[in-house]
């Protein structure tokens, strides 16, 4: 059969949430760039975002049963034990039948399940760590991996065996880029001349940062500040009336190079994807880490810039009371956000996706 023949098989799992996911394409994309003829599987779930980008982009795509726990009371989570043992049995079916010579887990939980039935049909393994503090998912299987590609420095005194990590930094995909800020701009309808907020929450949205931006608005505009302003899509209709001139919002930003161009300064939660994609830019950042995440990782990435003077943390409880200060006080101080985006740019690993993609080539051709 093709598939015992072809020795570039790579089995990828992760998702959830775009922060596990976009770095498994963007290592997909560099290896499909340097070895044409590999195959590739997903491994994801129905319901999460992996369904349906990873089909547009067209990889092979399967699915498991697995759910995350979760943290607050959920009558589903009752039938963990079950999803996870039949997602074990589905993974390990999906390995016999597809031979991976390498499995590559991206975080989340259903890379739990599918990256031990790679290891359990003798692939080799790599994992991804984005956070600070590693994920539940990379604890439990870093005996099986053989390689731990992370992104913080930090995250070493978490895991045991240090001969197998690598602190390559987060993979970014190679479509994300600047362009003149003056054309960006007209993508969002705003003038050039005037200092520029974004302000990111996620897909879904951030209430806080939601609730913050509302009421820093009346300021910001006062001291002639445009802001584009990604409510996700749990906001926007609450949020919507408040779009004027200076103020574009939208539930999603689909071109965030633009974004990303047409801003003097960023607000977002402290995700890691957002964090590769800023080290990489050199944007100057102020973060508001979610409490509501696994072991307060969000505000353990936003502090390893911080101490570093390459971003600013703003407590999320606070967020409210002190966002619009923090604004002003950075956004008019041109030395200031110099510093910040001098500094965080030495947090950059812009050749990760590269580095993973070549050694998960090796380690194929190893078998």
């Amino acid at each position: 059969m093709k598939k015992t023949e072809n020795k570039y098989r790579f089995l990828f799992a992760g998702g959830g949430t775009g922060g596990h996911l976009f770095p498994a394409i963007a290592v997909a994309e560099k290896i499909r760039m340097l070895r044409p003829e590999a195959e590739f599987l997903f491994l994801g779930t129905k319901s999460k975002i992996e369904s349906v980008v990873v089909p547009k982009l067209g990889y092979n795509f399967s699915t498991i049963w697995i759910k995350g726990f979760a943290r607050r009371f959920d009558i589903q989570n009752i039938l963990f034990p079950l999803k996870l043992v039949v997602s074990a049995l589905q993974s390990l079916w999906i390995n016999i039948r597809f031979k991976p010579r390498v499995a590559i887990g991206s975080g989340g939980y259903v890379s739990g399940p599918a990256v031990w039935g790679a290891s359990v049909m003798g692939a080799k393994v790599i994992l991804l760590e984005q956070n600070s503090y590693p994920g539940i998912t990379t604890r439990l299987l870093e005996k099986r991996a053989n390689e731990v590609h992370l992104s913080f420095e930090d995250s070493k005194k978490y895991l045991k065996d240090k001969s197998k990590l690598f602190v390559t930094g987060n993979p970014v995909r190679s479509s994300l880029h600047l362009v003149e800020k003056s054309e960006a701009l007209k993508k969002f309808n705003l003038s050039e001349g005037k200092k520029t907020l974004l302000v990111l929450g996620g897909s879904l949205g951030a209430r806080s940062v939601n609730e913050a931006v509302s009421k820093a608005i009346p300021a910001l505009l006062e001291k002639d500040i445009q802001v584009i302003w990604q409510t996700g899509k749990n906001y926007y209709d609450v949020y919507k009336s408040l779009e004027a001139p200076s103020v574009w919002i939208n539930p999603f930003i689909e071109d965030m190079g633009a974004a990303f161009s047409a801003c003097d300064l960023l607000i977002s939660r402290a995700g890691a994807t957002t964090i590769a994609e800023i080290t990489m830019l050199g944007i100057p950042t102020i973060f508001v880490p979610s409490p509501n995440v696994a072991a307060n990782h969000q505000y353990l990435n936003a502090k390893s810039l911080s101490d570093k003077q390459a971003a600013i943390l703003q407590p999320d409880d606070k967020a409210s009371q002190e966002l619009a200060g923090r604004v002003l006080e950075v956004i008019f101080d041109k030395e200031k956000l110099e510093r910040l985006s001098s500094n965080v740019k030495l947090f950059s690993k812009p050749d990760a996706a590269l580095i993973v993609a070549q050694n998960a080539i090796k380690l194929a051709e190893s078998l």
